[in-house]
């Protein structure tokens, strides 16, 4: 077997059976072939099982693959610790939809031995940084694997702010809000609002409106290149705010200024050779199989 993959770590959902006899299965199979790591949180569902324990960040720096077992949300949480150079992920599904984590539990060993055997398919998927004018948020910019959204707060009434795309004006708008978002989230909220399905190996950022004002303002698909800028307008005090994936929420001010663009390095996630996406798309949306 190759040594590409020496030492692995363990990331599980909290508290869901199925997700604890799932990490015990995985333990079971692989203590003994290899160094095997669990995350502090996730180590706390295996019992009295004598493993290795490290905090998530330790887990980045010292393993060479880490196996996530839970759904799509659980591995957007890994995702913003593991972006920028940290090693691979390698999905197992016990979500809804598994976009992100695609081998089923019930062939798992058999799929993880053979990515650990070298027979995988690699990606990387772009990640966005978000910050707001010059003030430095937790010390560092969010990220998002999927999307960054700009919505409305605690109110019902409609949004304003202006768009810019490198420097230069693309447009005004009132609105819900505004998807901000990868190749990788185009199948999530994004595609809610109607926007498009972009291929994740696509270097691509996607806008999509939220309920505009003005129905002419539709989805667009920038270069990943691109440097989003969004201005919010006067009056839009306690109004506004920003979160990433679903996860990290701050609020904006008028006159704020969000800069998004991507991120110098994104997340490496591995799949089996056998991974098809678009077999996913049709399995996740529930279309036609017919070939």
């Amino acid at each position: 077997m190759t040594t590409e993959f020496e030492t692995i770590g363990l990331i599980g959902k909290n508290d869901d059976t199925r997700v604890a006899e799932t990490l015990a299965s995985l333990c079971a199979h692989l203590q003994g072939r290899h160094n095997l790591l669990v995350e502090t949180t996730t180590a706390a569902m295996l019992g009295d099982q004598v493993i290795t324990t490290v905090a998530m960040e330790a887990l980045r720096q010292r393993c060479d693959l880490a196996i996530v077992v839970g759904g799509d949300g659980t591995l957007l949480h890994a995702g913003h610790c593991f972006a920028d150079a940290g090693p691979p992920l390698l999905g197992i599904n016990l979500g809804r939809l598994g976009f992100l984590v695609d081998i089923s539990p019930n062939d798992m060993l058999q799929r993880v031995d053979e990515v650990l055997a070298g027979q995988y398919i690699r990606e990387e998927r772009l990640v966005l940084k978000a910050g707001v004018s010059q003030r430095r948020l937790d010390g560092e910019p969010y990220t998002a694997l999927n999307d960054v959204l700009l919505h409305k707060h605690n109110t019902a009434r409609m949004i304003e702010f202006e768009t810019s795309i490198n420097g230069q004006f693309l447009n005004r708008q009132r609105s819900d809000g505004l998807i901000i978002s990868t190749p990788t989230g185009s199948t999530a909220y994004a595609l809610s609002g109607g926007g498009p399905i972009v291929h994740p190996s696509l270097n691509a950022i996607v806008l999509v409106p939220i309920c505009p004002h003005t129905l002419s303002n539709r989805p667009i698909v920038l270069s990943g290149d691109s440097v989003v800028e969004i201005t919010i307008a006067e009056g839009q005090e306690d109004n506004t705010q920003i979160t990433c994936d679903g996860q990290s929420t701050f609020s904006l001010s008028a006159g704020d200024r969000l800069r998004i663009e991507k991120s110098p390095r994104g997340v490496q996630l591995l799949h089996p050779q056998s991974y098809d996406y678009y077999e996913s798309l049709r399995a996740r949306l529930r279309w036609a199989g017919h070939h």
